[in-house]
């Protein structure tokens, strides 16, 4: 990858991320799905199916944030990623927001597995790696938004739009259980950052 992320076209960062992440074990197969903004009002997200560590700069679709309609395709037979919704959403939540990562990470799942049924939220370890986010107290209290995993993606994205928008979240990421984190940033270099960063705090979470 470039120095820095944001010094490419957001469709080679994102290919170049896929990558990154598909040799972690984060994006396994066609799991997962990553976007970044093109402009205010539209950003590129992966297309749907396509196997993460092959992915290249056609392999994206434009779509529109203010309702996910899409606007452009490279190969005319592409289908947008099923949790478009859930991208749009937070770029809808989050004007600042530039990209938005999401994957499929094993301790990340087994963490928020152990919480309760139900539960909200699932409390971050109090550790160095947190400031990552830009949280600096001591022994922080910090809790990543929790929302429950069901097959009807649309109605996970309206969730999260409803809560948030009453109660903005501590970090800039989420947790869909049995399912993945989801993370974004104001750049894509500091997206990535962060999921990084979240990933190590749910391992450590994962192993005690």
């Amino acid at each position: 990858m470039a120095d820095t992320l944001d010094a490419l076209h957001p469709r080679a960062a994102l290919a170049a991320i896929a990558r990154d992440f598909h040799a972690r074990g984060w994006m396994a197969g066609t799991a997962g799905n990553l976007s970044a903004r093109e402009d205010e009002n539209h950003f590129w997200i992966t297309a749907s199916g396509k196997p993460k560590g092959r992915l290249d700069e056609r392999d994206f679709i434009l779509v529109r944030a203010a309702d996910g309609v899409v606007v452009e395709r490279l190969r005319a037979e592409d289908k947008p990623s099923a949790e478009t919704s859930i991208h749009a959403a937070l770029y809808r939540l989050f004007p600042d927001a530039r990209a938005c990562l999401h994957g499929h990470v094993v301790e990340a799942v087994v963490a928020a597995d152990r919480a309760k049924k139900g539960a909200k939220s699932l409390r971050l370890p109090a550790i160095e790696m947190i400031k990552g986010f830009d949280i600096w107290q001591q022994n922080p209290k910090v809790d990543l938004p929790l929302f429950e995993n069901i097959l009807d993606v649309a109605k996970i994205a309206r969730e999260i739009e409803q809560r948030f928008r009453k109660t903005p979240p501590p970090l800039t990421a989420l947790m869909i259980r049995s399912h993945g984190p989801t993370v974004w940033g104001k750049s894509l270099q500091e997206a990535y950052n962060r999921f990084e960063i979240l990933e190590f705090l749910l391992r450590y979470a994962a192993a005690r």
